[in-house]
Parts: C-alpha cells; structure tokens; sequence
C-alpha cells in the first residue's frame, strides 16, 4: 500500500515536469518566430484606432473659443491693459478733409458775416450824413466874426474826407471855405491860397474870433483864448483843438 502511493505521487510528478518542459519550449520558440517574421517582412505599419464620429458636435466653435478662468487668477495685470486703436491712412486723410472743409465753411460764414457788416455800417453811414446834411444848422443873419466862430462850433464831430468841402465830409481848408460860404464870403479850397485872403493880422494876441489861422499845411478858424476849431483827419474828424496842432509858423488873416 505505501509502495502504490509513492509510486502514484512519482508519477505526478514526472507529468508536472513535462509540462513545464514543453511549456518552456514553446515559450522560446514564440520569439524566434516573430523575429523571423520581421526580417522576412520589411514593411512596418502601425495603426491606430479612433472613435468613429457620425455627427458634427452643435457647440464645435464655442469648444475652440471659450476658456474657463478662475476668478482669482493672477494674470500679471495683462486683462486691464488699455491698448490704443490706431486708426488707418485712409481714415487719417478723411477726417483730415473733414476738417479742411469745416474750416473752409467757417472762414466762408465769417467772410460773409464780415461783408454784410461792412455794408450795413456803410448803408448806416449814408443815411446819417444824409440826416446831418438836411439838418444843417441855418448860419445867422448877423455876418460878425464872433457870430461865424459861433457857428463853427455847431460842427464838431463832423467827418474829414481829403478833397471834401460839404457837412458830409471836409478837409481842413475845405471847413474854412464852406463855412465862410455861409457868411456869403468865397475862399480858395487850398490853405496856401487861404494865406492871402483877406487882412493880415499881426500877432496871436490881436487875433479875434472868426480869423483864419493857416499855413501851407493846415487851416482852421479862431474861436479865442489860443483855441481854434479845425478839420484834423478822419479818425478825429472836426475838433477843437489848440494852436498846437500847426507845426512851424501860421499867418492870421482876418475876413470878416
């Protein structure tokens, strides 16, 4: 009985290491023939296997553009950058005509605004010399120096036109013709010419009212006290003004 079971227990045994044997065979062989597959083969492929996809997905493009960002990431101050927008030459050179063109219509607007002034004050201008010259004080009857000096007075204010002899405009031998012209006396439209009217009086302190002072480059006439009243220019017009006005040497005619 013991000798049947040893033998039985050899038994199993020698099966064990045979199989193990074979087993061990098979595995070294397996190697020998893939590496004599390869070299038989040169051809290498691989392949890969990916889900099949039967559908476009709907959200394709908000996949590629959205980005989920922590709230409290730091991205070095770079999302509070403020970049200028550089505009293009093409719209540099159309604000640029813009512009020239606003500021052509403004000078245009201004230009005209100026000449619509210029002849209002011009139309304004006529029509006051026209009310001045019907309102022409009347000389009186009385034709005395003191009453022609009075009367000389009654202008001041008037306007200077070189050349001119009326209340609407005079030079200053032109104020002594016109208002001697009153008195029904006719002078020279020329202060040199007016240097010879008349009697010569011999000093300013024997002068009187109504004599003409004059040299060859101003006239006007006395009014007392070192005083005359003359035709200056245009921006003063008709004045009263003192002997001062005459720059060298003056004659005093007395007409009157």
């Amino acid at each position: 009985m013991v000798a049947s079971d040893t033998m039985n227990i050899a038994k199993r045994f020698t099966s064990i290491f045979a199989v193990a044997a074979v087993s061990a065979s098979l595995g070294a062989a397996v190697p020998a023939a893939s590496a004599g597959s390869v070299m038989a083969d040169t051809t290498v492929t691989a392949t890969r296997s990916f889900p099949k996809t039967t559908a476009a997905k709907r959200d394709f493009l908000a996949e590629h553009t959205s980005t989920d960002v922590e709230s409290n990431a730091d991205w070095g101050g770079i999302e509070s950058l403020d970049v200028p927008q550089t505009e293009s030459q093409a719209e540099k050179d159309r604000k640029a005509q813009e512009q020239a063109e606003a500021e052509a219509r403004a000078q245009a607007q201004a230009a005209q605004a100026q000449a619509q002034t210029q002849a209002e004050t011009q139309t304004a201008s006529r029509s006051s010399e026209r009310a001045d010259i019907s309102s022409v004080p009347t000389a009186p009857a009385s034709a005395t120096g003191q009453a022609l000096a009075d009367y000389a007075l009654q202008f001041q204010g008037y306007p200077y036109v070189s050349g001119g002899n009326t209340p609407s405009g005079w030079d200053c031998s032109g104020f002594v013709q016109w208002v001697f012209a009153q008195f029904g006396v006719s002078l020279p439209h020329y202060s040199g010419a007016q240097m010879s009217v008349g009697t010569a009086v011999g000093s300013i302190a024997e002068a009187a009212p109504g004599d003409i002072i004059v040299n060859t480059q101003h006239a006007a006439i006395y009014i007392g006290n070192g005083m005359v009243i003359n035709a200056l220019n245009p921006a003063q017009g008709t004045q009263v003004t003192s002997l001062a006005v005459f720059s060298g040497g003056y004659a005093i005619r007395r007409v009157l």
